[in-house]
């Protein structure tokens, strides 16, 4: 479906969708193959999320543990036969691909490339410019800042030229921001100035000019105060001509906070700008033990985040951060908390699961 033919069929169906909000999540216990979190389903549906995304005009993505990927059987068919679009977790990462200045190690993230391109899906790059998973040589070193601009400028050429033609989208810049809309305080800002950010752009469209190039941030789901500098600062970068295609909202939401339901408002001003919009990291964690009714407090925090993206004619992909709890980051970064994944550790689908395909389906047009 084309982004102007979605963009018809989604307006019409915004209603529909938006009254549909609060009983989807009833409805997901029927998710297809059954479990403890739903019953029986139409064995008739399409298969995948993936399916129904296209469907739907839109890919949706997991982020993929690459470990995972090679040593579990179930996880890799998961990976292969549910998403259109595959984000590295981790192996992309600086301290990744260059753990020892001038030494790169492209293997695991290759690997991932590889499979992607096997299973006819599309790949996100994530990512080339963040404060956090740097190599030890880097964040240790006493660098001028000509040094250090010379080193994020090699960086990401490298980076870039290395997958040039096999990334769909990069996340050129992740988390600039602080949640008040101020500039992060990082070894990026510090060295080398705001200018970095309109530098890291314009380098990686030198180095792929096919790429899509992102900034992506959490907390900016909704109209706040980050949401609103990221959208001043796109506005400044636009008008400068630097390349910046997209803006990635992260989408890591909990059950004890309300859901930002103010998100299509948010993205369509992104939209108006011209610019693409991306969910990149979607998932909803829950103060554990979880119970039913967090469990559907889940799916509703899922399909407030497919909801925006739907009723935004530029959102092209929406992406999980992961798609199972076995392998989730929640429990080790936030103590007590978990459960935040469309599947259980055993690969069982939760009503979050469900409430995602009815979505979609409805986003298409199916009933």
């Amino acid at each position: 479906m084309s982004k102007a033919t979605r963009s018809v069929a989604v307006g019409s169906a915004a209603a529909v969708l938006l009254v549909s909000a609060f009983t989807l999540s009833s409805a997901s216990a029927a998710v297809n193959d059954g479990s403890r979190h739903g019953g029986k389903g139409d064995s008739s549906a399409p298969r995948s999320l993936g399916d129904l995304g296209r469907k739907a005009g839109l890919r949706i993505g997991t982020a993929v543990d690459t470990s995972a990927l090679a040593e579990d059987t179930p996880y890799r068919a998961k990976v292969a036969g549910e998403f259109s679009s595959v984000t590295a977790e981790n192996v992309m990462k600086w301290e990744a691909v260059e753990p020892q200045r001038g030494t790169y190690d492209w293997a695991a993230a290759d690997r991932l490339v590889d499979f992607a391109k096997k299973n006819g899906q599309l790949v996100r790059g994530h990512t080339l410019v963040w404060h956090n998973q740097l190599p030890a040589w880097l964040t240790e070193g006493d660098f001028t800042t000509a040094e250090l601009r010379t080193i994020l400028h090699r960086h990401i050429t490298d980076q870039v030229t290395h997958f040039k033609g096999k990334i769909w989208q990069w996340d050129v810049v992740n988390e600039a921001f602080n949640d008040d809309g101020t500039l992060r305080d990082s070894i990026w800002l510090r060295k080398l100035g705001p200018g970095y950010i309109a530098d890291a752009f314009r380098w990686a469209h030198e180095a792929d000019p096919k790429a899509r190039l992102f900034i992506n941030d959490y907390n900016i789901e909704g109209v706040n105060a980050k949401s609103t500098a990221l959208h001043e600062l796109v506005t400044k970068l636009l008008k400068q001509r630097v390349p910046v295609h997209g803006v990635g909202i992260q989408g890591h939401l909990a059950v004890q906070y309300s859901a930002p339901h103010d998100i299509a408002e948010n993205m369509l001003r992104f939209d108006r700008l011209g610019l693409e919009t991306a969910i990149t990291e979607a998932d909803v964690r829950i103060p554990m033990p979880a119970d039913s009714t967090e469990y559907e407090a889940q799916a509703e925090g899922y399909a407030v985040l497919l909801r925006g993206c739907l009723l935004t004619p530029g959102c092209g992909d929406f992406t999980v951060w992961g798609f199972t709890d076995t392998y989730s980051w929640v429990p080790d970064t936030f103590p007590g908390e978990g459960a935040a994944n469309l599947f259980d550790e055993n690969y069982a689908p939760k009503p979050a699961y469900s409430t995602l395909r009815q979505t979609l389906t409805l986003a298409a047009g199916r009933h």
